[in-house]
């Protein structure tokens, strides 16, 4: 009878946080329907703090990952955000 343990994977910090940070995107998109969908004002109010905490929290992570080289993102172009603020501006 083998009774080794080193052959259960383990995870390292990087994919811990990155299974974290994918239940933190769900978990706001719940909380966000939630949160539009309740009849009760209290209750809406409870769902939208809730919310405003995991958005803290996702935010938390996600600056980790970054910081950590974890989670790349690209620089948008001046010239796209420009576009993209004219495009909702003149909607108003």
């Amino acid at each position: 009878m083998n009774t080794s343990t080193s052959s259960t994977p383990c995870l390292g910090d990087k994919e811990i946080l990155q299974d974290s940070l994918l239940v933190q995107k769900q978990m706001t998109s719940s909380y966000n329907t939630f949160a539009g969908e309740c009849v009760n004002p209290q209750l809406r109010s409870a769902m939208l703090t809730i919310l405003n905490d995991e958005h803290k929290i996702q935010a938390e992570m996600f600056t980790t990952m970054q910081s950590r080289g974890w989670y790349q993102t690209q620089q948008a172009q001046q010239q796209k955000i420009q576009q993209t603020v004219t495009k909702f501006s003149s909607s108003n």
